[in-house]
């Protein structure tokens, strides 16, 4: 595994380079203190992941995130003195897939780092999903909504399948943080909450008033699908409020008609069914 490191800090590289060394040894550390830099070692040697300072010497590290986004969907971190959730979301909003805030525990940076380069993986046995207007392929991060392409990074891919394989009932913030970093840490509710809320602004067209991702204050969140789509599950309905088994998502024995595997041909009708909605 190759990590990009985009950081000027000659003492924070120091710590990342020894924090590498000694718990992820098969990794290979590049680091560079210039943005220009970094922007030219992605494309040239394309890392598994990058882990990128906001507050570089000559570029400023929102304008490598976004140029790095204009040709590669490496996986980035964020990893910055800067605690405002404003700066946060911007960084999210411009396609970092996570971020971690200075002074940082070391095997917390490492954990997500790591967890974000499996990620990157290919999963080659997760089926394509339908989800009434969301059509999700986790292989490729592939979504449709109304037929509509988005593009999602990787966190928040996982973040939606969890959110898919249970629609209507509530997913609790403890399985979402450990299917996204591989562990449910002290505030990751609110991380969680950066990356729904950049989400919703690509699937609703009032962020303020979602009403495809809905929250279960100090619970977790529900996926909801608009009425009258094809593929509404009747038995989702009232089960929102048990969060414990909810988070487990519905029950194996029960075929689930809402959110279910897909072939060629029920994406034809799903892209079709989408065209006459919209018109």
């Amino acid at each position: 595994m190759e990590v990009l490191l985009i950081e000027d800090d000659p003492n924070m590289v120091g710590i990342i380079s020894l924090a590498f060394q000694l718990r992820l040894p098969e990794a290979r550390l590049i680091p560079t203190n210039y943005g220009e830099r970094g922007i030219e070692l992605v494309r040239n040697k394309v890392p598994n992941i990058v882990i990128l300072d906001l507050g570089l010497p000559d570029v400023d590290g929102f304008d490598v995130l976004e140029r790095i986004r204009m040709f590669s969907s490496v996986p980035i971190l964020i990893l910055t003195a800067r605690g405002e959730e404003a700066d946060i979301l911007r960084g999210v909003e411009l396609g970092a897939d996570d971020y971690t805030v200075k002074p940082f525990r070391q095997m917390e940076l490492l954990a997500r780092a790591k967890m974000l380069a499996l990620r990157a993986s290919p999963r080659e046995t997760a089926a394509p999903m339908m989800c009434g207007p969301l059509y999700f392929h986790p292989p490729t991060r592939q979504l449709l909504y109304y037929g509509r392409q988005v593009a999602i990074t990787a966190t928040e891919a996982d973040i939606l399948f969890q959110l898919m394989k249970a629609p209507g009932q509530v997913v609790v913030y403890s399985t979402l943080a450990e299917t996204v970093w591989g562990e449910d840490y002290p505030g990751a509710d609110e991380s969680l909450k950066i990356h729904v809320e950049r989400l919703r602004t690509r699937l609703d067209e009032d962020p303020g008033a979602p009403q495809l991702i809905l929250s279960q204050p100090g619970v977790g969140y529900v996926l909801a699908v608009p009425e009258g789509f094809s593929g509404a599950n009747p038995g989702a309905a009232g089960k929102s409020g048990d969060a414990d088994s909810a988070s487990q998502g519905p029950d194996a024995s029960t075929p689930n008609m809402y959110s279910r595997e897909v072939d060629v041909f029920s994406l034809y009708m799903y892209q079709l069914e989408c065209s006459f909605d919209t018109n």
